[in-house]
């Protein structure tokens, strides 16, 4: 690394010369922690196909979220901050030749959607979505007061 002829991706690259080893363990601990704490399926189980039919199947996923409170590690400034410099970090990043010419980092994309359809004053919202939105609204104590104009009333 301090000849500049190799780097660590941050979740594995290709192949073993490019540390894809470590995607695979990344991914495991996903997998545990989406499976493990609820007995739930995996590798076949959820590929969405029957293997005896052929057919396509539901899949039944599992979850697993995690809240960290973040300034009872440090700082929220100091997190962001060091959470921007890694970002910055890796989207300098040496591109190969080969690849789309831009190192993407999680939310980007979608990000830049978002503040394009802000732009364009949001995205549309189907009427009956509209209205299941209206009703649930009606529904819940408290949403009223916090929603009393919704934007596309």
């Amino acid at each position: 690394m301090v000849l500049g002829k190799c780097a660590l991706t941050p979740v594995g690259g290709a192949g073993d010369k490019m540390g894809g080893y470590k995607g695979y363990g990344w991914a495991t601990v996903v997998e545990l922690l989406s499976v493990a704490f609820q007995s739930g399926p995996y590798g076949d189980d959820i590929c969405g196909i029957d293997r005896a039919t052929g057919k396509p199947k539901p899949m039944p996923l599992g979850h697993f979220f995690l809240a960290i409170n973040i300034e009872s590690l440090c700082p929220l400034e100091t997190f962001k901050k060091n959470t921007g410099s890694l970002l910055q970090s890796l989207r300098a990043s040496k591109k190969s030749p080969k690849g789309p010419g831009r190192i993407w980092t999680a939310g980007e994309l979608e990000n830049d959607q978002r503040v394009a359809r802000t732009a364009q004053g949001g995205m549309k919202v189907p009427k009956v979505l509209q209205q299941n939105i209206i009703d649930l609204r009606k529904s819940r104590p408290g949403l009223k007061d916090k929603y009393a104009k919704l934007p596309f009333e």
